[in-house]
């Protein structure tokens, strides 16, 4: 059984929609991840993050694409690597990343809702 959370409860989760500007493979880590900067327009600006999608998604092809991110937790050092944001996605049947992702291109920024 899921746990309920009043409405108060869910807005205080942050997520947004961004642009990935910048991708690069992050080999130091622990697992497997990439790391990203992503765009979430003028009231954010450009955040870091480190994401465990490297099966589903080659470096090269994440720049453009829009993500959506939790941008309210606090920074967390991974490795040398500082993540200000969680990329959020969903497991698919083997427990892998698939990203959470709009389905049309939306303003960086907006909020989810």
């Amino acid at each position: 059984m899921t746990r309920e959370i009043t409405f108060d409860d869910f807005l205080k989760v942050d997520i947004r929609v961004g642009t990935v500007t910048e991708a690069q493979s992050f080999p130091e880590a622990r697992k497997p991840a990439i790391k990203l900067w992503v765009d979430f327009g003028p009231e954010i600006g450009v955040r870091k993050s480190s994401a465990q999608i490297t099966k589903y998604y080659p470096v090269e092809d994440l720049i453009g694409q829009q993500v959506c991110a939790v941008v309210n937790f606090p920074p967390r050092q991974i490795g040398k690597f500082i993540s200000e944001v969680l990329v959020v996605g969903m497991p698919d049947e083997e427990g892998q990343v698939v990203l959470v992702t709009p389905d049309k291109d939306i303003p960086n920024g907006a909020r989810l809702y």
